[in-house]
């Protein structure tokens, strides 16, 4: 089981990052042991001082496949979620300006908690999804996968032209505008829909 993710495929998130709005996608990976099932809490880790929330619309993959054009994608799918790509920013910031990969700043243990997967008949327009989340109470983030600037469908076409997929992948599909910082006590709840799928403590 493998971790992809998308990065600045909000538009108002790149921008509030100060990041240019990619041609491409930007993929990254977190290893499995950065996931966090079941709403388990979420410890902060010794290394960094500004760990920050970043909610995401999550796809769990049911099928091997390469080379998928964008009209057959969704048939690869059997499951969508919400997940956290939790950031070391700080950490982050100071590989970014080495021009060095980010992957310990992603990928930490933990750094990826994953909600339970709803049928993917949940949502009949793939297109047309809220999300947001809520920490201690207070709305942080919200979004729609129609602000999205790759579909799912084109994410699939895009990362399956290098990397296989494999039943159980989970591929994070970006966040919106609103990212923040996390610290002990807070609590973090996330609804993807109507259906609260996120609820944890951080520790």
């Amino acid at each position: 089981m493998k971790i992809i993710c998308v990065g600045r495929n909000y538009a108002d998130h790149a921008k509030e990052l100060k990041n240019e709005v990619p041609e491409d996608p930007v993929i990254f990976m977190k290893p499995d042991t950065s996931l966090l099932l079941n709403n388990v809490d979420f410890y902060m880790p010794d290394f960094s001082n500004d760990v920050h929330h970043e909610l995401e619309i999550v796809y769990r993959v049911s099928r091997e496949g390469k080379f998928i054009q964008p009209r057959f994608a969704m048939s690869y799918l059997d499951g969508v979620g919400i997940g956290i790509d939790f950031t070391a920013r700080d950490l982050q910031s100071k590989l970014k300006e080495k021009s060095l990969p980010w992957t310990l700043a992603k990928g930490f243990n933990n750094a990826a908690p994953v909600s339970n997967f709803l049928p993917m008949e949940t949502f009949p327009d793939h297109r047309k999804i809220d999300f947001h989340l809520h920490l201690n109470g207070i709305e942080k983030q919200k979004g729609n996968s129609s602000n999205m600037i790759f579909s799912i469908e084109n994410l699939i076409a895009f990362i399956t032209r290098f990397i296989t997929i494999k039943k159980g992948d989970m591929i994070f599909t970006g966040t919106p505008a609103g990212v923040g910082p996390v610290k002990p006590g807070d609590q973090l709840e996330g609804w993807l829909g109507k259906e609260k799928l996120i609820d944890f403590a951080v520790k």
